[in-house]
């Protein structure tokens, strides 16, 4: 961001897909970059508009779910900006799955019956609901892979109490049946998301995106009965196209492999999916917007003037 701090800016982090910076240890500026990241990489290629998409639907499921839980965000006043609450995070990743996909069914399909201490039923195909939703959380890293943990070593490790877990288990299921409810009414089926959680004293917010394709798994509702029955591949709208490529090219994320090349067609196609996705969840034409780095910066320092 020009490499000029804004005011009273303390600190920064720069993540996979985000840029972080901390004012006065009590607000958070966020910047969703075009940067796209798959098997805990970052690809060498930037999506266009992908930070704008992600930025935008995040701000949109907010307010969508604020009536179950408090969350972070104060305002969006740029694309691809958003600025909120600064929490003590706790390091895990709440994950919400509704269907056996992804990396609950490469588990399975590899004869895995337990994920995160969640024992899954018998006979379920790629794609099948599940009961009901399951959690599986996972580590947060700060560096490389994320690791898959159980409820019981959460509250061994002290990543979170026995009172926190069952206040997080309970927002996180609740925020799944309301993004459920969103998507089916934009004839989608929110098939599985993750969700971030910090604390500010006593009170747990929601933090960081949430329902956004870099999160969250959505399949087409029209046809997937039908597909299902013939085991046909479902239509989604996700990130999960990006890692199939990559698993087709030889790259998991693994060491000794390489992230393959990515041409210019390809990034072009990426883009447009994640607009699509935009349209479809949101339900309203996307309107690309390019600020440069000068435009966001006055307006971020004009924005924080305002909450200050």
């Amino acid at each position: 961001m020009n490499n000029r701090p804004f005011p009273h800016q303390i600190n920064e982090y720069h993540g996979k897909v985000r840029d972080v910076y901390y004012i006065d240890n009590q607000i958070l500026v966020m910047i969703a970059s075009d940067r796209i990241s798959a098997f805990d990489v970052i690809l060498p290629s930037p999506i266009p508009f992908k930070g704008q998409v992600l930025n935008q639907i995040a701000a949109y499921m907010l307010a969508a779910t604020k009536d179950i839980c408090p969350n972070w965000l104060l305002a969006t006043p740029a694309p691809n900006v958003a600025i909120g609450k600064k929490c003590t995070p706790f390091k895990i990743e709440m994950v919400v799955r509704g269907n056996l996909v992804g990396h609950a069914w490469r588990t399975y399909q590899a004869g895995g019956r337990i994920l995160c201490g969640v024992t899954l039923p018998e006979g379920l195909n790629e794609n099948d609901y599940f009961p009901t939703p399951i959690i599986t959380p996972s580590t947060k890293a700060s560096e490389g892979h994320d690791e898959d943990i159980s409820k019981e070593e959460i509250i061994a490790q002290g990543l979170a109490s026995a009172a926190d877990w069952d206040i997080l288990e309970k927002y996180a299921l609740a925020l799944f049946q309301r993004g459920k409810e969103i998507a089916a009414n934009r004839g989608l089926i929110l098939v599985d998301t993750k969700y971030e959680f910090g604390k500010i004293e006593d009170t747990i917010y929601l933090m960081d995106e949430i329902h956004t394709p870099d999160s969250s798994r959505y399949f087409y509702a029209d046809g997937f009965e039908e597909r299902q029955s013939k085991k046909e591949k479902q239509k989604q709208l996700s990130k999960e196209f990006v890692r199939e490529w990559l698993i087709a090219n030889n790259f998991m994320g693994k060491e000794g492999q390489t992230v393959p090349a990515m041409s210019a067609d390809w990034i072009d196609t990426i883009s447009k999916r994640y607009i699509e996705l935009y349209e479809q969840v949101i339900g309203e034409k996307f309107v690309p917007q390019k600020l440069s780095d000068e435009e966001t910066y006055d307006i971020v320092c004009a924005t924080l003037e305002k909450l200050s």
